[in-house]
């Protein structure tokens, strides 16, 4: 299976370029805080994905999906904080989370795909 051509891991993707695009206007002094960590967090959903993909076994790759899908909740409550502070307005907050909401949905199928493929 070509991870690259999974829908989950190109709305995944999508969800970054959107954390990268919303974080630019965070306040400088959260370089090192809220925006490094939500970029951090955005960037290990796919990459997880990737990697879960490339395990040898079913068992491993649900594994490395749970990773990212636990990212995606980290994520999404790091959008609320942001949205706290007002890092963000309000559109911005729901793209994303729609984005969140979407790459979850995507995730749980193939959670379950591969819990089924046992």
């Amino acid at each position: 299976m070509d991870y690259t051509e999974l829908e989950v891991w190109k709305e995944s993707r999508k969800l970054v370029s959107g954390m990268y695009m919303v974080t630019k206007s965070f306040p400088k002094d959260e370089l090192y805080g809220l925006t490094g960590q939500m970029r951090r967090c955005a960037v290990s959903i796919p990459s997880n994905i990737a990697e879960g993909c490339g395990r040898r076994t079913s068992a491993d790759t649900v594994q490395f999906l749970h990773i990212s899908k636990g990212s995606l909740y980290e994520l999404e409550t790091q959008l609320f904080l942001a949205l706290d502070q007002n890092y963000l307005d309000g559109e911005s907050f729901k793209n994303q989370i729609t984005q969140i909401t979407l790459c979850k949905k995507l995730l749980s199928g193939f959670i379950k795909y591969f819990k089924n493929k046992k």
